[in-house]
């Protein structure tokens, strides 16, 4: 199964980088936790995101489109960076996040969703909707 990991943002982290030597410190130990998940086959991809105050949000409402710029409140409710994760199941999951060095000073939070994958979505497409990609192209739902 496939899961998203989501660092939290935290008022630290809505400040932009600062090359100190604690930061340098945590980039490194990420980096080596990223190698064993390398090694483990579990890795897929991740990224930081800059600070939201870079951010741009599209706000729906029906045919409406509004652009709203950050930065916006509540740091705690934003994404500062992610990683993509194969794994056998959510246990797995989570045994591997709790390995992982903090992510940010003092208390910080990690979120993991799985992907939908495609037999979830069995009942709302076709099979040939969810048919695996020729080479170089992705399926009509970027599903594998």
């Amino acid at each position: 199964m496939r899961v998203m990991v989501f660092v939290k943002a935290t008022e630290g982290s809505e400040k932009g980088l600062t090359p100190t030597p604690e930061a340098l410190a945590a980039f490194a130990a990420m980096d080596a936790f990223n190698e064993e998940l390398v090694k483990a086959g579990v890795f897929v991809a991740a990224a930081g995101l800059k600070p939201s105050i870079e951010a741009k949000r599209i706000v729906f409402e029906d045919a409406k489109r509004t652009v709203v710029d950050g930065p916006f409140a509540e740091a705690r409710e934003l994404v500062a960076g992610f990683s993509i994760w194969e794994v056998k199941d959510m246990d797995e999951a989570v045994a591997w996040a709790k390995r992982c060095p903090n992510p940010m000073p003092g208390r910080s939070e990690i979120e993991i969703r799985p992907f939908f994958e495609a037999a979830d979505l069995a009942g709302f497409v076709t099979p040939e909707e969810l048919s695996a990609p020729r080479s170089g192209e992705r399926g009509k739902l970027g599903v594998a």
